[in-house]
């Protein structure tokens, strides 16, 4: 089995970016870019999205866990692929009131290696071109 910070920089790899690693959780940070307000002023630091694994098992499973912000009319494209490559909605949501445009976040997940995890959040990460 592949060493868990040797796992996690795989990960980050996938993205093109570094992990966090913290108490055992393997973390990716990706930054929307986004026009965003939120009372009326504009807003860069709660347009992010992250993906990450914890609790990885001896068969090489993880416990994978995303989220996403979101534009409004991009929830149908994500959440599709997302359906389609059998990950689990846990949630979407508003965090902000006033925001314009409206900014939802989506909260997936799974239980699989995680190198598969990422490749499956990346396909529908660069339908938005996030990544």
């Amino acid at each position: 089995m592949i060493p868990f910070n040797t796992l996690c920089q795989q990960y980050a790899q996938l993205f093109n970016t570094k992990p966090t690693i913290e108490h055992g959780v393997c973390s990716v940070e990706l930054h929307r870019d986004l026009h965003v307000t939120i009372q009326g002023r504009p807003s860069r630091g709660e347009l992010h999205t992250e993906i990450m694994f914890e609790s990885l098992d001896r068969d090489g499973n993880a416990l994978n866990l995303g989220e996403c912000v979101l534009l409004e009319e991009e929830v149908p494209l994500f959440t599709s692929i997302l359906i389609k490559n059998g990950f689990i909605i846990s949630a979407l949501h508003n965090h902000w009131l006033y925001a314009k445009p409206n900014i939802l976040y989506i909260h997936f997940q799974s239980v699989e290696p995680p190198l598969s995890f990422a490749r499956k959040a990346a396909e529908a990460f660069h339908a938005l071109k996030i990544i």
